[in-house]
């Protein structure tokens, strides 16, 4: 059998990623420190044979005994509200994590891949964005501490790749969403279907013309999966290409809810991309990977996971308490 470690297992991404590893045979070994994430995303998988689970920051020296094949390192905060609070801790599992898992997988000789971000081209100057392009990124701007941390894991695993021979792969995710998402933590499809549930007026920064392309989990898994068991070692766009405006996005999420609430402006936040759409031509080629589940098909399945949730869950305004993590 072979043995995957997946960090972030308690995570959003990392949840569905350890289902999908365990549906295909593999024995699966969940790391989390649960800054972000919340065991009630793997909790279904404590009963099974073929999982463990590692509470630990692989900030932290990383250490897991016996064989190792593979390494999907997804430890990180992803969304805004997270990493303006705790931008050391982002930028810690950025570099420092991402060189112990390199070193892991280079002792086992195990083949990694490591979870970039759409972010790394900040507010591009291009459109669609191709893997080709450098990016438009503020380093010291806000939200530099995640773009500034995937750019820099971007370029360590390539050297680990290129001066100890690792074999490693890089993903670069775009707006993914689905079942799991966490409520308020600040990316616009929760917000918006938590302000629907709650009868609140729907929040859009800035002229609401800015563009988002929304990916399903399943199909970003599936893309990932495939990236793992392919022989491309540079970074590959996973994401849906179908592109929206925020604005018309605002008037779906009301359809899709059969809710009456206005919309109402606020300032874009500093540094936010005013255009993401992903070039996927490399992950059609070499992957034969598109995404097949389309905005109306997900959103569905989405917003039913969040009329499921408690009334106590839906009116917390708060997600997550870091004050222990912040030193």
């Amino acid at each position: 059998m072979k043995r995957i470690l997946i960090t972030g297992a308690a995570g959003f991404l990392g949840s569905h990623l350890c289902d999908r590893f365990i549906k295909e045979g593999y024995f699966v070994i969940g790391m989390d420190n649960l800054i972000t994430g919340d065991l009630k995303n793997i909790e279904h998988l404590f009963k099974l044979e073929n999982f463990e689970f590692y509470h630990h920051d692989i900030t932290k020296f990383v250490h897991v005994p016996g064989q190792l094949d593979y390494i999907l390192h997804f430890a990180s905060p992803a969304s805004p509200i997270d990493y303006l609070k705790i931008p050391i801790q982002t930028l810690k599992v950025g570099s420092l994590g991402t060189h112990n898992l390199l070193g892991l997988a280079r002792v086992k000789k195990a083949r990694i891949l490591i979870a970039s971000t759409s972010e790394v081209y900040g507010d591009p100057l291009v459109h669609p964005q191709t893997e080709e392009y450098y990016g438009n990124v503020n380093t010291i701007g806000p939200r530099g501490v995640y773009d500034e941390a995937k750019r820099f894991q971007e370029s360590i695993t390539m050297a680990y790749h290129t001066f100890h021979g690792v074999e490693t792969r890089i993903v670069r995710i775009f707006n993914t969403y689905g079942p799991r998402m966490r409520l308020n933590d600040g990316r616009v499809i929760p917000a918006f279907i938590g302000q629907a549930l709650r009868g609140e007026d729907l929040t859009i920064f800035g002229d609401g013309m800015q563009t988002r392309s929304f990916c399903y989990v399943d199909d970003q898994v599936e893309g990932i999966f495939r990236l793992l068991h392919s022989d491309y070692v540079y970074p590959v766009n996973i994401g849906n290409p179908d592109e929206i405006t925020i604005k018309d996005f605002a008037e779906e999420i009301i359809k899709l809810t059969g809710t009456n609430q206005k919309v109402v402006y606020f300032p874009l936040p500093v540094n936010d991309p005013l255009q993401r759409q992903p070039d996927i031509t490399k992950a059609r080629e070499l992957l034969g990977w598109e995404a097949t589940i389309n905005r109306a098909e997900g959103m569905k399945i989405t917003y039913d996971y969040f009329k499921s949730l408690s009334k106590e869950e839906l009116s917390k305004e708060e997600h997550k308490d870091f004050s222990s993590y912040i030193k």
